[in-house]
């Protein structure tokens, strides 16, 4: 198949959450498997200073945006390590700043028109760019503009006729709504703002809009798929979505082996592998506990946290619970990740307070993060609602035994341990269902009273963590599933406007 996935973001080119790193890998593995692949997004002023070659093309463009034109370039790139081709959209005026979607904690005012340009960018890309598209794969809100212009105003033109869109949703919380005369900026008729399609309670939302034109759509866990069709999770979207569930999905993202890797990776003081994970990670909790500070012990849980401090991620929750712990269980806590004030004073002054169990760094270290997922022995996330989450796989490759509220890819990917799922082999780590401090303090001393009571079952969670496949190749292989699905109904003719 022929595919090209369109994005905001992608690493190593632009960056400001997972949806880059999942643009950046996806494709990537499609080509492993045999699959033609590519990658559109904007030229933004980071894209220039990433450090990769780019060459321009010499193709320019002209699209409308409301009733002015606006001219583009195609350059060109390539992934790393990879033949995959990236084409970037440059428009100076629109993507040439010093942050992608925001400044000084504001979204840029023109980020409607910026992302109509985008859409409207890829459409012609395609046809300058002679490509024969199987599947245009578009994520979030940036791109939700797309599926429309294909259904709407290109079925019809040639190479157009036969291309299958999917729209992934990474994270439903952010919409892309902006006030209602932004319609006029598309160019598509005003017939189409209405609440079956573009209108949300008289604003335009572009994630909406990509919800109902695409062929398919998918989120990045099976449980989040499920999630947002309920008023809890939905934000708003629950109505269109439970409408559009016979092609709604979930597929886990998966995890860079290249980069996260405890047999591989340099930042580590020991290496080690499954069959070798009992003489290396006791080596990086030892290193990891002199670096930061911490008493140099091998008998006492190590927790590890990593990541926004707020209250989406459940910092809130251990808010409530961390002074208790501090000031009387035997266990040390490693806290990396910036966010919110109150939580920086919170565990700053926890570390004050004890030294020797508490160390907080309010920064973003992506060496330190992989010394914590390899040196701590649980990794915690209580997060309110996790779409995906990435440190638990990650702590499962590096055999730090995760601890996680039951919710979206957290619960798709972490076993809870118990009588059955130990006795079955299928454990990996301890979860808890209800969303309050007391359900996370008791989980979390289950967890611990296990590291220190029962050390066969610790080795057994360890090694079952290690031993499972959460690769992007596993990722593709399911995304190429459901393109080959969504070929075959467009072709087909089933496949039709909501």
């Amino acid at each position: 198949m022929n595919i090209l996935v369109a994005t905001s973001e992608a690493v190593p080119f632009a960056k400001t959450g997972g949806l880059a790193d999942v643009c950046g890998a996806l494709p990537i593995e499609l080509a492993r498997l045999g699959h033609q692949a590519a990658l559109i997004l904007p030229a933004y002023r980071q894209v220039r200073y990433c450090g990769h070659p780019i060459e321009r093309m010499g193709i320019d463009f002209i699209v409308p945006i409301g009733s002015k034109t606006v001219t583009g370039h195609l350059l060109r790139s390539r992934l790393p390590d990879s033949g995959v081709p990236v084409y970037l959209v440059q428009q100076d005026a629109y993507f040439d700043r010093d942050e992608l979607y925001r400044q000084n904690g504001q979204d840029f005012q023109d980020n409607c028109e910026r992302f109509v340009f985008f859409c409207r960018a890829v459409m012609e890309a395609i046809r300058l760019l002679g490509l024969d598209l199987d599947v245009l794969h578009c994520n979030d809100w940036q791109t939700g503009l797309i599926p429309a212009y294909l259904k709407i105003e290109y079925r019809n033109l040639p190479r157009y006729e036969k291309i299958s869109s999917l729209l992934t949703i990474h994270n439903i919380a952010y919409q892309g709504m902006f006030w209602h005369w932004d319609m006029l900026l598309t160019g598509l008729d005003w017939k189409y703002f209405n609440w079956h399609q573009m209108e949300y309670y008289g604003k335009l939302n572009l994630l909406k809009t990509g919800i109902v034109f695409s062929d398919a759509v998918n989120t990045v866990s099976p449980r989040y798929a499920q999630e947002i069709q309920t008023a809890q999770f939905g934000r708003g979207l629950e109505g269109v979505l439970q409408h559009r569930r016979d092609v709604l999905s979930g597929i886990l993202n998966g995890i860079d082996e290249a980069v996260w890797n405890p047999a591989t990776d340099s930042n580590l003081a020991a290496r080690y592998t499954p069959d070798s994970v009992d003489v290396g990670k006791p080596l990086c909790k030892a290193a990891l506990q002199r670096e930061l500070g911490l008493a140099e012990r091998r008998d006492v849980p190590l927790v590890g946290m990593i990541g926004r401090l707020d209250d989406q991620k459940g910092f809130d929750l251990v808010a409530e619970i961390i002074p208790e712990w501090a000031a009387t269980a035997d266990v040390q806590w490693a806290i990396l990740g910036k966010g919110e004030p109150k939580y920086h004073d919170l565990f700053t002054q926890l570390a004050k307070s004890h030294p020797e169990k508490v160390a907080v760094r309010l920064e973003y270290s992506d060496p330190l993060a992989h010394r914590i997922e390899a040196g701590a022995d649980l990794f915690l996330m209580p997060s309110r609602f996790e779409p995906c989450g990435l440190n638990q796989m990650y702590s499962l490759k590096y055999g730090t035994v995760p601890v996680v509220r039951e919710t979206g890819g957290l619960a798709d990917t972490i076993t809870n341990a118990d009588d059955r799922t130990l006795a079955s082999g299928e454990a990996n780590g301890f979860s808890f269902r209800e969303d309050n401090a007391l359900a996370l303090s008791e989980t979390l001393r289950r967890a611990c009273d296990t590291y220190r009571n029962r050390p066969d079952v610790w080795k057994r969670l360890i090694r079952v963590g290690m031993r499972q496949d959460w690769s992007w190749r596993r990722s593709a292989t399911e995304y190429v599933r459901l393109y080959e699905s969504m070929v075959s109904r467009v072709r087909s003719g089933q496949a039709t406007v909501r």
